[in-house]
């Protein structure tokens, strides 16, 4: 505690008397200054007890006092110090009475105790209680470092905070779900601080914020543990602090609530808090590459049909997600328009899968600081996608492997697992705040995504046998995706809906014209409706009657214009494989003007 003009009373040395404003005597004092001026007000800082002999003042003059005595006031100065047996045996009448008006506690000083003792007092005690202060900040770390390395790890961490802090404390990893609270009560009252968290993602990081001003029961709940009631939890002061190591890299926030403003104490005890955490949240650089080393070894392995190689090589880091079904993730990052584009064709049945990890980069190293969720999706779609899979994995202790290659991800994650269930998560919410949710399967148009848009193909459940089989299906997956202009699609809904979608290519739609051209060009001549009459032909099945119904032409005529097509197209209309060419070849055309 800083001292008081109560303890500078007590103190035996000075032999100080209280002359009123007794009932304030436990404010803190900031310093001791002397002045001798008539208006001391443009010194003063607040916090002062202010020490006079009266020499340069009207101490007899009610009125003068009266607006002295005001000014000091309101100038936050918390004493007035008069020396005694100087230039009046005792206080002024004028002086005391202004002072009792006023609340302003007046000490006497007696005629033996130089003003340069009380000063020398006041700075004792504030050196003593500002080593008091480190010596409990550097206890805080000693016990918050055990905690931290310690079995429970974050959790008993929180907990030696909360009690240091005599408050609470709450942890947030990267997606801003809460992971850890202590007391146990303090996860509710975290949890309704999100917006909050989300605000402080939006500053350059490190940030802070201050959420509340106190006020409340924090004191009270951090030493009992019982929950406070709503009104006062609302009113307590949460000051929450980013955890990373620079602007870009966030791995969570610590909320730290109070009833009250921090002290020195306090301030080092969070302090040591985030830094610790940030050291246990963070993973250094270095380690974090050579995971990604080892998983792009573990993923060619598995991709190159050596499930045993891949076994021995993931050890303890990821042979547990080998025992298991998992699921292959293809994310794309397209450059340029290359969204629009199709890829090259997936490798066949007996052929090896190209090797996308020949160097694990860092591109998904971490979640943009300083964005909000849709920016910073939009800033780094591949870092998002990373943090978001790997903090709900992290959360229930299940492993992921995620190997970024350039403008593309490709990530192991168990079926039916948190990780997945986050992608999916996240990619309706990224559609929902595109405005672009799951379009209708049956348009005969798919709107492909914009080229900083991420696309996902998800493969079904396979095992390390399988992971070939596996990584094809999700390039396929991932190529409807970007011709269905989804954000994520799953392997079992590749078949699902219609084909005519994936015809919105434009390789496609130039074979198409290129088919019908002889056909457009015979039509535009006026000499007969050929490519409408071959539409209705092939939409009836090649009936003649039912066809020339439809187009309100005799069934003769409808025969000499099919013989026509065949003559200017030099195929046979008896061909299945002509037929099914054509009609694609319609189904894109109309595709390509409606779009």
């Amino acid at each position: 505690m800083p001292p008081t003009l109560a303890s500078l009373v007590r103190h035996p040395g000075l032999k100080l008397s209280v002359l009123a404003g007794e009932d304030r005597l436990e404010t803190p004092v900031r310093w001791a200054h002397v002045s001798e001026l008539a208006d001391p007000v443009p010194y003063m800082e607040g916090g002062e007890l202010l020490l006079i002999t009266a020499m340069q003042i009207e101490a007899e003059d009610p009125e003068a006092m009266s607006r002295y005595v005001r000014r000091l006031v309101d100038a936050g100065v918390v004493g007035l110090g008069f020396a005694l047996g100087v230039k009046y045996a005792e206080v002024p009448a004028a002086l005391a009475a202004a002072a009792k008006e006023e609340g302003l506690p007046l000490i006497g000083v007696p005629r033996p105790t130089p003003f340069i003792a009380i000063s020398k007092a006041v700075s004792a005690a504030i050196a003593a209680d500002q080593y008091r202060a480190v010596t409990a900040g550097f206890e805080a770390q000693r016990e918050l470092t055990r905690a931290a390395i310690g079995a429970e790890g974050p959790a008993a961490l929180l907990a030696r905070l909360a009690s240091h802090v005599d408050g609470w404390a709450a942890l947030y990893d990267v997606s801003g779900s809460v992971v850890a609270a202590a007391p146990d009560w303090a996860a509710r009252r975290a949890a309704r601080l999100t917006a909050d968290v989300e605000r402080l993602r939006s500053r350059p990081g490190p940030a802070s914020i201050v959420v509340g001003g106190g006020g409340g029961g924090g004191g009270e709940t951090g030493a009992t543990g019982a929950e406070p009631a709503e009104d006062t939890a609302a009113a307590d002061r949460v000051e929450l602090q980013s955890l990373g190591t620079g602007r870009r890299t966030t791995r969570g926030v610590l909320a730290v609530g109070t009833g009250a403003p921090l002290g020195t104490a306090e301030r080092y005890a969070v302090h040591s808090a985030v830094a610790l955490l940030t050291l246990t949240t963070e993973r250094s650089r270095a380690l974090r590459e050579a995971e990604q080393r080892l998983g792009a070894a573990v993923l060619r392995m598995l991709l190159a049909g050596e499930p045993d190689h891949a076994r021995a090589v993931a050890g303890r880091l990821y042979g547990g997600l080998l025992d298991a079904p998992f699921r292959m993730l293809v994310a794309e990052l397209p450059s340029g328009g290359a969204a629009q584009q199709p890829k090259a064709a997936t490798p066949g049945a007996d052929e090896a899968p190209p090797e996308p990890f020949a160097e694990a980069t860092s591109t998904a190293a971490g979640t943009a600081m300083g964005t909000t969720p849709g920016e910073a999706e939009a800033a780094d779609p591949l870092a998002t996608l990373t943090d978001t899979m790997e903090a709900a994995a992290a959360r229930i202790g299940e492993s992921v492997l995620v190997v970024p290659d350039g403008e593309r991800l490709i990530v192991l994650a168990p079926d039916g697992g948190a990780a997945v269930a986050a992608c999916a998560e996240h990619a309706r919410a990224v559609e929902s705040r595109r405005g672009t949710k799951a379009r209708p399967r049956d348009r005969t148009a798919a709107t492909a995504p914009h080229g900083d848009e991420l696309v996902i193909g998800l493969s079904a459940p396979a095992g390390p046998i399988a992971a070939a089989a596996a990584y094809r299906q999700a390039e396929q997956a991932l190529s409807v995706a970007r011709r269905r202009g989804r954000m994520l699609v799953e392997h079992e809904q590749v078949a699902a809906g219609s084909v005519l979608p994936l015809l919105a290519d434009d390789a496609v739609r130039a074979f198409a014209d290129g088919m019908l051209r002889a056909l457009h060009e015979h039509d535009a001549t006026g000499r007969g409706d050929l490519v409408a009459s071959l539409r209705a032909w092939l939409s009836r099945h090649g009936q003649w009657d039912a066809a020339a119904a439809d187009l309100g032409v005799h069934r003769h005529t409808l025969r000499y214009r099919m013989r026509r097509v065949e003559e200017i197209l030099g195929r046979s209309l008896d061909d299945p494989d002509v037929r099914m060419e054509l009609w694609l070849a319609l189904k894109a055309t109309a595709a390509g003007s409606s779009a």
